[in-house]
């Protein structure tokens, strides 16, 4: 259940009435105080509460009985935009249009760096790369793990850059302490167990959306973060798959402005796994800000046709900086507007 109290509602009616609830039906009472009202979200059995006493009590805007099964994702709970801030003063969230790029797959410390160094100059503000990579055939080339992870770092040394990188279980927690932005990939949405333990820490969770999951199922696996008490949760729409065979996935743009209104979690949007196609990253891209994407995460690699994984999407960085050029001007035009 959601109670909106009115803007005049003072702090003792406020515990006055959160303390009878709790009382006399026995529920949990979560307070979120917002810039234009004070929500309250009841959680438990509330088949026994009156409506209609709720709605007559004249500090109260509205009540209304809750379908979703999430609650702490949930807007009606948070009315305001989730804003994630890293120690450096990054973030995601605030209007601005954020961008992670980087390689599929972490290489070499050349290779690792001179991407960080250009795709830095181009624009974005975090550095995406991959040291375990889950892939489909088990012959495929698997990451660096660990030596990808230190070679993350030392480009960050050089660069300042924020890393973004995949966890694929949480036995790996240990040497993802520094990382700044923990990746859950699209096959490891549902990995309950490893979503429980980010839950624990006190860090920025990138959530990508599974290939065949509904937008309900990823906000619920956002639930299972939030619930072990970490709020720090980025959304990812990445593309899902569906009985077209020209791109990799199909970008499903709709769910942007979707998760914009059910969620308060920040929502960006990843056009390169989405289409398998270098090509097509850039359209992508600038649907996806217009849609009002929070941010983008690129893949970018210095030699596509010998990268060793991914390659047929990946961007060049002087396609990057072609491409940065035009989505942040993109979002300039469309939020100066909005």
């Amino acid at each position: 259940m959601i109670i909106v109290l009115k803007p005049n509602c003072t702090v003792e009616q406020l515990n006055h009435f959160t303390e009878g609830l709790k009382h006399d039906y026995d529920v949990k009472v979560n307070t979120w105080v917002g810039t234009q009202s004070t929500v309250l979200g009841l959680i438990g059995d509330t088949s026994a509460i009156d409506i209609d006493y709720i709605a007559a009590q004249d500090f109260v805007e509205s009540v209304k009985r809750v379908q979703e099964p999430y609650k702490k994702a949930n807007r009606k709970f948070h009315p305001d935009n989730t804003v994630i801030t890293l120690p450096g003063g990054q973030k995601i969230g605030d209007g601005s249009l954020s961008i992670m790029a980087g390689p599929c797959s972490v290489e070499t410390e050349e290779q690792i760096c001179e991407v960080a160094a250009r795709v830095k100059a181009a624009g974005a503000q975090f550095l995406r790369g991959g040291a375990f990579k889950p892939r489909t055939s088990p012959y495929a080339f698997q990451g660096l793990k660990a030596d990808g992870l230190e070679l993350l770092r030392e480009a960050r040394k050089k660069t300042g850059l924020p890393i973004v990188t995949e966890i694929m279980s949480a036995a790996h927690l240990p040497l993802f302490e520094d990382v700044d932005i923990i990746q859950v990939g699209a096959r490891n949405m549902q990995n309950f167990e490893l979503l429980k333990e980010l839950g624990k820490i006190r860090k920025p969770i990138l959530l990508k959306r599974g290939l065949s999951s509904t937008i309900e199922e990823l906000l619920m696996s956002a639930e299972y973060i939030m619930a072990g008490g970490n709020d720090q949760v980025i959304l990812c729409e990445r593309g899902i798959r569906t009985y077209e065979t020209y791109t990799r996935n199909t970008l499903d743009i709709s769910a942007v402005p979707i998760l914009k209104r059910l969620s308060h979690l920040p929502v960006i949007v990843d056009p390169s796994h989405a289409s398998g196609i270098a090509w097509l990253v850039e359209p992508l891209a600038m649907a996806a800000v217009a849609a009002g994407a929070d941010g983008l995460i690129i893949e970018v690699h210095n030699n596509p046709a010998k990268a060793l994984s991914d390659g047929a999407q990946s961007l060049t960085p002087d396609q990057f900086d072609h491409v940065a050029k035009r989505v942040f001007t993109a979002a300039k035009l469309l939020r100066t507007e909005g």
